[in-house]
Formats: C-alpha cells, sequence, structure tokens
C-alpha cells in the first residue's frame, strides 16, 4: 500500500472520528429543540442538497443488480437503522456514555468478519472483548439516572445495537469502495435515509407541536452537512485507502472526542467509577486489537516450569 496514500487515509479517519464524536453533542442539543426523527430527516435532506450538483457523475456508473442491492443494504445499516437506535439511546443516557459505547466498534466488527468472513480470531482478541464488554456493562449500571438520562441502561443497551449497525456498515461499505467513490457511497446513504424517514417525520408534525428554535436548528445544518457529509465522506475515502480492519479500530478516538466535547460544551460528567469502567472498554479494545509477542527465551522459561 502506498504510505502517501494510506497517511492521508488517516488523516482522513482523525478528522472524521473527531466530527462524528461531536454528532452526539449537536444530536444531543437538537433534541432539547425538536423532534427526534424530523431532526434526521432534516439532516438527511440538507446532505442530500449537498450532492445535487454532482448527480451527472453518478449517473454514469454502470450498476448491477448486487451493486444495488449492497447499495441499499448499507443505508439500512447507516443511516436507518443506525439513527433509529442512536435518537432513542441519546434521549434516554448522556452524550458521554454514547460516545464510550462507540469503543465496541471494533469488536464487533471482529465478530462479524468472524461470521460472513469467516476469519480467524486469537485467544487475545476473545479476552480484550470479554473485558470491553463487562466495562460496558459496569459503565451503565454506574450510570446515574436524571434528567437528561432517564434510563441510561436502555439507552446504553441501543446505542450498542446502532454500533452493530456501524459495524454491518463498514463491512458493506468496504466492498463498494471497490467499484464507487466516497462521494457518491455518501450520497447515496443521505438520498435513501432522507426517504426512509420522511414518513417518521410526517407523523412527528402532524401530531406534535412545532416550534421554531435557531440554536437547535443550526445543530442540525451541522449534522447534516458537517457530520454526514464531512464525517461519512472523510470515512468512506479512508476506506478506499485502508483495510476495514485497520480503520475500524479508529473508532476508538470518537469516545475521547465525545467525552472532551460534552465536558466543555454539555458540562457532563463522568464519576470515579465511570471513568474506571470506560478505561476497562478502551483496555479490552486496545488488547483486543495488538499483537504481544512473547520473546521466545521467556517463552521456553515458563514452559520449562
Amino acid at each position: 500500500m502506498n504510505t502517501k496514500y494510506s497517511f492521508i487515509g488517516i488523516i482522513s479517519l482523525i478528522f472524521a472520528m473527531f466530527i462524528w464524536g461531536s454528532s452526539f453533542i449537536g444530536l444531543k442539543v437538537a433534541l432539547e429543540y425538536y423532534n427526534p426523527y424530523t431532526i434526521i430527516f432534516v439532516r438527511m435532506v440538507f446532505a442530500s442538497l449537498c450532492f445535487v450538483i454532482f448527480i451527472k457523475e453518478f449517473i454514469k456508473y454502470d450498476f448491477t443488480k448486487k451493486d444495488l442491492m449492497y447499495i441499499v443494504l448499507l443505508s439500512l445499516f447507516e443511516p436507518c437503522l443506525y439513527f433509529l437506535f442512536e435518537v432513542n439511546a441519546l434521549q434516554l443516557t448522556t452524550a458521554s456514555q454514547a460516545g464510550m459505547i462507540t469503543s465496541l466498534v471494533p469488536l464487533i466488527t471482529g465478530v462479524l468478519a468472524v461470521i460472513f468472513l469467516k476469519e480467524l480470531v486469537s485467544k487475545q482478541f476473545i479476552f480484550g472483548s470479554f473485558l470491553a464488554v463487562f466495562g460496558s456493562i459496569w459503565l451503565s449500571l454506574e450510570a446515574v439516572t436524571s434528567l437528561s438520562a432517564p434510563n441510561p441502561i436502555l439507552g446504553n443497551f441501543l446505542e450498542f445495537l446502532a454500533m452493530c449497525c456501524a459495524s454491518g456498515y463498514t463491512i458493506v461499505a468496504k466492498y463498494l469502495t471497490n467499484k464507487f467513490s466516497a462521494l457518491f457511497i455518501t450520497a447515496s446513504q443521505a438520498f435513501i435515509g432522507a426517504i426512509f424517514f420522511l414518513p417518521f417525520a410526517t407523523y412527528e408534525v402532524i401530531n406534535h407541536d412545532f416550534v421554531f428554535n435557531m440554536e437547535g436548528f443550526l445543530w442540525i445544518i451541522y449534522l447534516g452537512v458537517i457530520v454526514t457529509l464531512g464525517g461519512y465522506g472523510l470515512y468512506n475515502f479512508a476506506l478506499t485507502k485502508i483495510n476495514a480492519s485497520k480503520v475500524s479500530i479508529y473508532i476508538n478516538l470518537i469516545p475521547v472526542f465525545t467525552l472532551l466535547l460534552a465536558y466543555f460544551i454539555l458540562k457532563e460528567k463522568l464519576s470515579f467509577q465511570e471513568i474506571s469502567a470506560s478505561a476497562v472498554i478502551l483496555f479490552g479494545v486496545f488488547i483486543s486489537q495488538i499483537k504481544i509477542v512473547i520473546p521466545k527465551k521467556i517463552f521456553n522459561f515458563f514452559k520449562k516450569i
């Protein structure tokens, strides 16, 4: 792999993770003023509008039935099911905790690779996975119920389901990047997402009062243009330069960015127990992803004992 392209891919990933980390903050604030599915629909509309000028380029692609099936499957994972779970999760838990659950994505991606790609995993990966899951359960149990987090256990579980969708998305997106540009893949997600959430948003507008709020509206624009166009665009671009298994590791940067942004913007704080649980999650993920090489002399020494 070209070193220059790998470096560009890494830089793209870091920026994408920062943008995605900020999405928890933006969505949490927007939910204070607008109904959840209205937020997602308007977000998808703004994202779609950004791609209108590229339609002539997109129709030049030669699609097969298999391609269309994977495009629909990709969009079903994200944004459709992903946002269904996440928007409900953020109404029940804090942005900090939801962000921390994202660190499980590399592990979930690894499990899916075993099931669908028949990849082998080490005992180290299994140990790290159990450690990270234990940390996630601990984090949820230590969460304190509040006005901003009325049911953190259920909220964190819904966020976990969102991460399962994110993992499925990564595997499908890697296949599509072999034929389509990152721009086209991102546009497909936005267009299909807007259609998918239209009936949900329509129902909310008809059955709930609508009051315009500028702060919430600006956050929705941010989510649609910067997070959807910028975040997914950079992530899909990185998938054209870096292997999917390596890309998923960078997901671990999201909780770090989210914790920092939630502290400074939302004034959220974690207790010592929650910080400890978060550390266990990150350590478990770290253990599952690195390779530990035991020197031969040390290995033979313990073998003799």
